[in-house]
């Protein structure tokens, strides 16, 4: 049973903003507590928040969508990895030149990668393949 779009964008939605959430706290955690600096926070951030985000995706956004899970998977880390490397550019260069607070200037980078992400999954990660 597949979710109606309207219903996976949501999902996608609930799901995405609970990955950015945990990737957002996670940084702060590790800036604030630990002593780690920012862009370096980020990297560990994304890195529990991927599994946050593939598990939610998989089982929220874009269930019954019909392709082994370890091809989805997989595409999706690779994904996840260019919408990361995204997030980190526009991180760094936020941080070089905008004076906005770190948290401030990574929240705004979660939101602006978020869009690409989605139409990526949808229709690459998630998507079945000509062949099945």
């Amino acid at each position: 049973m597949s979710a109606a779009p309207h219903g996976r964008v949501g999902w996608f939605v609930a799901v995405g903003c609970a990955a950015a959430a945990v990737h957002w706290c996670v940084a702060m955690l590790l800036v604030g507590q630990a002593g780690w600096p920012p862009l370096l926070a980020n990297v560990g951030a994304w890195l529990v928040a991927l599994g946050v985000s593939i598990s939610g995706h998989h089982r929220l956004s874009f269930r019954g969508h019909g392709g082994p899970l370890g091809r989805a998977a997989l595409r999706f880390v690779a994904l996840s990895a260019l919408s990361f490397a995204i997030n980190e550019a526009a991180y760094a260069l936020l941080l070089a030149w905008a004076p906005a607070h770190y948290g401030l200037l990574l929240a705004a980078v979660l939101v602006g990668v978020a869009g690409l992400t989605y139409l990526l999954s949808r229709h690459w990660a998630f998507a079945r393949t000509a062949r099945e």
